[in-house]
């Protein structure tokens, strides 16, 4: 569910330009995610090296720019 909602907000989002946001938006969401996963236990032991291992299994999409604001405007 949180792939799917990360490739909604890249697609909605994702316009020349904001790279650098989608790339911030990335990272706060691994951040959130791991400390989320972290409340789930009873003692506080998922460090990071493990949370690694899982999103190799569990990959979150990578930021992209999906269109390009320069295409569009060159089109008469």
């Amino acid at each position: 569910m949180l792939s799917q909602k990360l490739r909604g907000h890249y697609a909605y989002f994702g316009a020349t330009g904001n790279g650098r946001c989608l790339t911030s938006v990335h990272h706060k969401v691994v951040r959130i995610w791991h400390y989320w996963l972290n409340r789930r236990a009873q003692r506080r032991d998922l460090s990071w090296p493990r949370f690694k291992r899982i999103t190799v299994n569990i990959p979150l999409p990578r930021p992209v720019v999906v269109r390009s604001i320069y295409r569009s405007a060159a089109k008469p």
